[in-house]
């Protein structure tokens, strides 16, 4: 007699990730990576094992593209710990999952539909079908912009500097790198301030800057359609416009601010000072570069620092801060709402009721994320309110620039910051779909009901 066949229960289905969530376990892998290089005595001049926090939010500030240290780069860290930070900063300025599709590409010459799809997430690109295409363009265009930089920085550092070659060569491609993927990583201690009446130095740094900062599919569009206005997407338009406002803006009133501060522009002549005054709007963007003391800044120039970084610049590049679109988006729906509209129209297209939601949503985890770690600095630190705010800011919007407070604050709040320079890299709104398990999706509407407002 045949005996029936036994029941077997089915072989539970591994759960995938969605994109967003492999974008963020890939970030915190290559972090995890980061830290252990840097923890190693290969990686500290002095041949000694670097504690774990401080490798940690090195690693995170490199990979993240924020600057903030908590050691001092040319002198802490040995000729291979600064070649592990300046690849973290390059697999974070081109995204860990672009880089993935990169390798796929060259070994494999094909990629999957899911390898596509995170990667297209990742890029913003238009679809899973041009990611080939997007991969490529992205990786020729960080490559030429980062080698024209480096060839100007090589040049003045040989003519004007007296370096040499193997010196210049080394320095000129550590800050073009650097500058393009808006790190703010200097070999020097004090940053560019040595060079702060120097234009070949501080133009060429600031060209890149702007560049990365606007984000990969604006260059990609400007590319191949830059004598085509009238063919640019909203995207462009919005990140070219509010880019163009914010650094003209943040120019003229830090030389309004500063212009007599002793402490920043005062001692230098008025070319300086203007040149000094541009670089730090440029800076201010996400970059984290300066060529002046920042902890000498007014209280005014503070806070207008915080608003340009918490802005940051265009999505999908190397900058952070909740994004320009996102700033000019709740712009013109206020600017809607004022004047009594039904529809925000931004450049003749009507706006999706859709991005009003997730600029919304941006903002307001943006701000709660940076109140509640000012709160929690605050709580365990003697410091001011407004160092903390600037240096929380900082982080989050992925700068780098500091009041000088960061390498003496505790663990706890290095390990806070860390936590925002993550968040501010991935985006809010990208960290919290990774974070949630699944989308609920409700078969019903409840009756609409008007609270009141104001």
């Amino acid at each position: 007699m045949s005996s029936s066949p036994r029941w077997r229960p089915a072989a539970p289905t591994a759960r995938r990730l969605a994109p967003a969530q492999a974008i963020a376990m890939s970030f915190a892998g290559v972090d995890l990576v980061g830290t252990l290089l840097l923890m190693l005595p290969l990686s500290s001049s002095e041949s000694r094992w670097t504690g774990a926090v401080d490798a940690l939010f090195t690693s995170t500030s490199a990979l993240c593209v924020t600057g903030l240290i908590v050691t001092d780069t040319p002198v802490y860290w040995s000729p291979f710990g600064k070649v592990v930070i300046l690849a973290l900063i390059q697999i974070g300025g081109l995204g860990i999952m672009l880089c993935a599709a990169l390798i796929a590409l060259a070994l494999a010459r094909r990629l999957s539909m899911r390898s596509r799809l995170i990667a297209s997430a990742e890029t913003k690109s238009a679809g899973a079908g041009d990611v080939r295409s997007v991969a490529r363009g992205i990786l020729v265009t960080t490559l030429f912009i980062e080698t024209v930089t480096a060839a100007i920085l090589f040049a003045r550092f040989v003519a004007g500097y007296g370096y040499d070659v193997g010196r210049a060569a080394w320095h000129a491609v550590f800050h073009a790198v650097s500058s393009f993927n808006n790190a703010g990583f200097a070999l020097y201690s004090d940053s560019l301030m040595g060079f702060v009446a120097d234009p070949w130095i501080c133009l060429p740094v600031c060209g890149a800057i702007i560049l990365g900062g606007l984000g990969f599919p604006v260059l990609r569009q400007l590319r191949r359609e830059l004598r085509r206005p009238l063919h640019w997407t909203m995207n462009t338009r919005v990140v070219l416009s509010t880019s163009a406002v914010l650094l003209a803006g943040g120019t003229a009133l830090t030389l309004v601010f500063e212009w007599d501060n002793p402490g920043t522009l005062g001692p230098l002549d008025p070319a300086t000072r203007v040149l000094a005054g541009f670089f730090h709007s440029v800076q201010s963007r996400t970059a984290g570069f300066n060529s002046v003391d920042t902890s000498q800044l007014h209280d005014e120039t503070w806070l207008l620092t915080d608003v340009l970084m918490f802005i940051g610049g265009g999505p999908a590049g190397t900058a952070g801060g909740i994004k320009v679109t996102t700033f000019a988006v709740l712009f013109f729906i206020v600017w809607t709402e004022l004047r009594g509209g039904t529809a925000v129209n931004v450049f003749g297209k009507r706006l999706s009721r859709s991005v009003h939601r997730e600029a919304i949503t941006v903002v307001v985890v943006a701000i709660g994320a940076v109140m509640a770690a000012v709160a929690a600095i605050l709580a365990m630190t003697d410091l001011d309110l407004d160092r903390v705010l600037f240096e929380a800011v900082s982080a989050f919007g992925t700068v780098g620039m500091s009041t000088g407070i960061t390498a003496g604050l505790p663990d706890a709040a290095k390990l806070i910051l860390a936590l925002l320079m993550f968040l501010g890299r991935l985006g809010p709104l990208t960290l919290g779909s990774a974070l949630a398990l699944r989308e609920r999706r409700i078969a019903y509407e409840l009756p609409k009901e008007r609270p009141a407002i104001g």
